[in-house]
């Protein structure tokens, strides 16, 4: 995905840009690049698009999250993402720091706007059927 600011501007809160349009903006990209599947379809590369960028974005190690499918398929799919996923990555790593900073912003200890943020993003992630705009 492309924006009109950058990952920087996000952290530093000079844009509000959240998790939500972040899943709205993800889901876009998605459809436009896979077209004509179902929507059950959609939304199974969707939930692993958002995976992969959220366990990467975490800085957890990519070939772990490989290392969990066996599909050759999904293998390939997934190194596809990855390599013109960085953008994404990147930029969903500065919506979650933004979203951690205001929870330190509102009193919270770190470890507890970290749980706060996983939590929440943990509740997106379990809805199967996105909409977006819904999230």
């Amino acid at each position: 995905m492309e924006w009109e600011f950058t990952p920087q501007q996000v952290v530093k809160g000079e844009v509000g840009y959240g998790l939500e349009a972040f899943r709205d903006d993800l889901m876009q990209e998605v459809s436009l690049n896979v077209p004509g599947i179902g929507k059950g379809q959609l939304n199974a590369i969707f939930a692993l698009a958002y995976d992969l960028c959220y366990w990467l974005a975490t800085g957890k190690d990519y070939d772990e999250f490989e290392a969990r499918f066996q599909d050759i398929n999904a293998v390939m799919f997934l190194r596809a993402l990855r390599e013109h996923g960085k953008a994404n990555v990147e930029m969903l790593g500065a919506v979650l720091q933004r979203m951690i900073m205001d929870g330190v912003e509102e009193g919270l200890p770190v470890a507890d706007a970290v749980e706060r943020v996983a939590a929440h993003q943990l509740e997106l992630a379990r809805q199967r059927d996105f909409n977006p705009g819904r999230c």
